[in-house]
């Protein structure tokens, strides 16, 4: 599980995630404008979901112990979280 890391790594990691969410969150900022929560709101949903989406698969019993298939669990709950925030963001706007 992600939690039985050392608070050291796990502050590395999460500050890694952060660090690379922040710069696709500024690449998406710039090709989409005002329609994202902006830099730092979709830097914060990306960071989120990623923990969030390994948290959900270790929940669900399955080990992810290699790095490959946790960056795979993570990125796509990190989009999944992104997207479904997004969408609900322009239903709104719609109505």
């Amino acid at each position: 599980m992600i939690w039985d890391v050392d608070i050291g790594w796990l502050f590395m990691a999460v500050s890694a995630v952060a660090a690379f969410a922040y710069m696709l969150a500024l690449l998406m900022e710039s090709t989409l404008g005002g329609e994202t929560l902006g830099p730092f709101g979709n830097a914060t949903l990306i960071t989120a979901g990623f923990f969030l989406g390994i948290m959900a698969v270790n929940y669900q019993g399955i080990a992810v112990s290699e790095l490959k298939m946790a960056m795979v669990v993570g990125l796509a709950g990190s989009f999944l979280l992104l997207f479904f925030v997004l969408l609900v963001r322009g239903i709104w706007a719609r109505f």
